[in-house]
C-alpha cells in the first residue's frame, strides 16, 4: 500500500471515515504519521472550542473576582479556586460519572456522556479558570493614569470598559494567556486517557500513539512523531497569537512592546 493511498483510507479514521479496521503487523512510518495526524483533529478541536468560549468567560470571572459586591465576587473567587485547585485529570473523571448520572434523569443529558461534549465542558471551565486569574491580574495592573484620563475625558461605565480598560487588560495579560493556550491544546491528550471512552477507536493523537506504542512495543517511534505534531501545532499558536500580540500593542513605540514568551507549565 503506497503511502498516498495511506493518507486516503486513514487521513479522517478519527472522525469516523475512511478505513475503519486498523493496522495490525507491519506497521509503515507513514500510517504511524497519518494516523497519528489524524488524531490530532480531536485536539485541535478540544482546545479550539475550549479556547474561544472560555475566552467570554473568564473576562466575566475576572470582572466578578474584582467587584465590590460579594454575591459578585465570592461566586466567581470559588469557582476560579475549585477548577485551579483539582487537577484537570480528576475533573474529567468526576464529570463523567456526573454526566452518566444525569444521563439517567433526562436525555437531554446524553450528549454530556461523549466526549466531544463532556469534555469540552470541563476543558471550557478549567481554562476560564485559569485565565480568569491572569486577567485579573492584568486588570489589577492597569495604570491608574489611563483610568484617570478616561474620567477626565467624561468617559464613565461601558465606553471606559470597552475603550480603555478591556484593551489594556488584553495587552497586558496576552504573554501569559498565550502560555494558557498552548498549555490547554497540549492538555487536551488526557480527555481519551480519563472516564471519556473513545466511540469506535474515534481518539486522539495520544490515543493513535499509544496504540501504534503497545503494538509494536517501541514507543521511541510513535510518541516523538505525537511530540512532532505538538511542536508545529505550539508554533501555530504561537505565531496566531504574536500577530493578536502585536495587534493589541500597535499604538506603543517598539522598544515598549510586551513580546511573547513561551514558558510552558510542567505540571497543572
Amino acid at each position: 500500500m503506497s503511502c498516498v493511498q495511506t493518507i486516503m483510507d486513514y487521513g479522517l479514521r478519527s472522525l469516523g471515515y475512511g478505513e475503519r479496521l486498523l493496522p495490525r503487523t507491519d506497521f509503515t512510518l507513514c500510517q504511524q504519521f497519518t494516523l497519528i495526524g489524524s488524531g490530532l483533529i480531536w485536539n485541535i478541536y478540544f482546545g479550539a472550542l475550549a479556547l474561544i468560549a472560555g475566552f467570554f468567560l473568564a473576562t466575566a470571572l475576572a470582572l466578578g473576582k474584582g467587584a465590590r459586591p460579594a454575591w459578585i465576587r465570592k461566586p466567581s473567587e470559588w469557582f476560579i479556586f475549585v477548577f485551579r485547585g483539582s487537577p484537570l485529570f480528576i475533573q474529567f473523571f468526576f464529570a463523567y460519572f456526573l454526566f452518566l448520572s444525569l444521563k439517567g434523569v433526562s436525555p437531554v443529558f446524553d450528549p454530556f456522556s461523549s466526549a466531544w461534549l463532556g469534555a469540552l465542558v470541563v476543558l471550557f471551565f478549567n481554562t476560564a479558570a485559569y485565565s480568569a486569574e491572569i486577567f485579573h491580574g492584568a486588570l489589577k495592573s492597569i495604570p491608574r493614569g489611563d483610568v484617570e484620563a478616561a474620567d477626565a475625558y467624561g468617559m464613565s461605565g461601558w465606553p471606559r470598559f470597552r475603550r480603555i480598560i478591556w484593551p489594556t487588560m488584553l495587552r497586558l495579560a496576552w504573554p501569559g494567556y498565550t502560555n494558557e493556550a498552548i498549555f490547554l491544546f497540549h492538555a487536551t491528550t488526557l480527555v481519551f486517557f480519563s472516564g471519556f471512552p473513545a466511540q469506535q477507536q474515534k481518539g486522539d493523537a495520544l490515543y493513535y500513539a499509544s496504540y501504534f506504542a503497545d503494538k509494536t512495543f517501541n514507543p521511541f517511534i510513535p510518541y516523538p512523531i505525537l511530540a512532532f505534531y505538538f511542536v508545529l501545532l505550539t508554533l501555530a499558536i504561537t505565531g496566531i497569537f504574536g500577530l493578536i500580540n502585536r495587534r493589541l500593542n500597535r499604538h506603543l513605540p517598539a522598544e515598549q512592546r510586551r513580546k511573547i514568551r513561551l514558558r510552558p507549565n510542567l505540571i497543572r
